[in-house]
């Protein structure tokens, strides 16, 4: 008898429009056996397309909430490397702030001229690279000039690039040469065009002793990777 109530109850609401699945849930019935017992319900067109459309919703609910999860969890993961990464990494000593400047030098510091002269686009690395020249070789901040680098689309905003840029390294505007506007042949607007400073460069007056310096340590760290 309980089972028969259970049917008619099932059928009642599958002629409802009620879903396998919410049917299932509501009587506590495995969606087998529902899906058995409802099987010669015919729905309307009506409640077919209500169906389909809670469907679609419930699929794009449960992707957004995927979407989610893995967005959380990847924010924890790069919360847990960079907790990791200050822990290993500490205070720089006098030899790991040497050796740690020479390797971005070798990447993106000139070597043509015989003056020290570095490149780059990355505020936190222009910053460490400042720091670099000053501590490393007691560079005095008079005897820095720098050039920005940017395409042309940006000539209207290079009063605004080179305060950025004074900010970053803490060198007046007098010390920065004219600007080298690069032409390019594409027209696309960028999303991050308000927010784009191009590159700089960091040059060192009369460097050409600091330039021979840093060859050399490049050298040394060069011959030292290969005993590795």
């Amino acid at each position: 008898m309980a089972k028969s109530k259970e049917k008619n109850r099932a059928l009642f609401l599958r002629k409802k429009g009620k879903s396998i699945k919410e049917i299932s849930k509501k009587l506590g019935i495995v969606k087998s056996t529902i899906s058995l017992w409802c099987r010669d319900i015919e729905l309307s067109k009506e409640q077919i397309r209500r169906l389909h459309e809670r469907m679609v919703r419930g699929s794009y609910k449960g992707r957004l909430k995927g979407a989610r999860i893995q967005y959380e969890r990847r924010l924890e993961r790069i919360k847990n490397a960079e907790k990791r990464g200050v822990e290993l990494i500490g205070n720089l000593t006098n030899r790991d702030l040497l050796i740690s400047g020479i390797c971005l030098y070798w990447a993106e510091g000139s070597r043509k001229r015989r003056v020290a002269a570095f490149t780059n686009s990355d505020p936190e690395t222009v910053k460490f690279m400042m720091k670099w020249f000053i501590r490393i070789f007691k560079v005095n901040k008079k005897d820095f000039s720098l050039r920005v680098g940017i395409n042309k689309i940006h000539a209207g905003r290079l009063d605004e690039v080179i305060s950025f840029w004074s900010k970053i390294t803490k060198i007046p505007k007098c010390q920065f040469w004219k600007t080298t506007l690069i032409k390019t042949k594409n027209k696309k607007f960028y999303n991050n065009f308000p927010v784009h400073y191009g590159t700089i460069t960091i040059r060192i007056k009369k460097s050409s002793d600091i330039y021979y310096q840093i060859m050399g340590l490049i050298k040394g760290l060069s011959n030292s990777i290969k005993q590795l």
